[in-house]
């Protein structure tokens, strides 16, 4: 007889996720919200059709102890991207830090699409893509949040 994993044996562990449909997409918006982002780790390498954003994801999966605050680093990369968009997002200063609340897609003709980055202050990045093809990887350990603070959605 196997005995099943249970959730908390993989609480320590790195997420690596792959998105190739709007349910899986799901998920990973889910894990990315409230992430801290730095405008100069946000990245669109266009010849490759990639985008890419090195984000400080707090770590909602391990949100047992509602007292500590652990993020880690992760990539979130979108690839065959064919398009990028920016409304709210000064393009001439490359300072800022950005917290990302969603990810979302809306489908376009010929299976292709659009998927949405909504960020805290009306911030809004657009990547026009042939399909969902989107990886969550976690690239640090956790460490303490430096504000000591869970986000906070009470206000909503």
């Amino acid at each position: 007889m196997s005995i099943d994993a249970r959730f908390e044996d993989g609480r320590d562990r790195p997420i690596k996720l792959k998105a190739v449909d709007s349910s899986d997409l799901k998920v990973i918006s889910s894990l990315v919200q409230d992430s801290v982002v730095p405008k100069s780790e946000i990245s669109w390498r266009s010849k490759e059709h990639r985008f890419a954003l090195l984000i400080n994801r707090f770590r909602w999966e391990d949100n047992l102890n509602l007292t500590d605050s652990e993020r880690v680093q992760s990539l979130l990369i979108f690839d065959d991207v064919m398009k990028v968009s920016s409304k709210g997002i000064n393009q001439e200063n490359g300072a800022g830090v950005f917290s990302l609340l969603t990810v979302f897609w809306q489908d376009l003709k010929d299976a292709s699409g659009r998927f949405e980055l909504v960020f805290s202050g009306k911030s809004v990045i657009s990547l026009e893509a042939e399909c969902i093809n989107v990886l969550l990887q976690d690239v640090t350990r956790p460490y303490h949040a430096p504000s000591k603070k869970r986000p906070n959605h009470n206000d909503i």
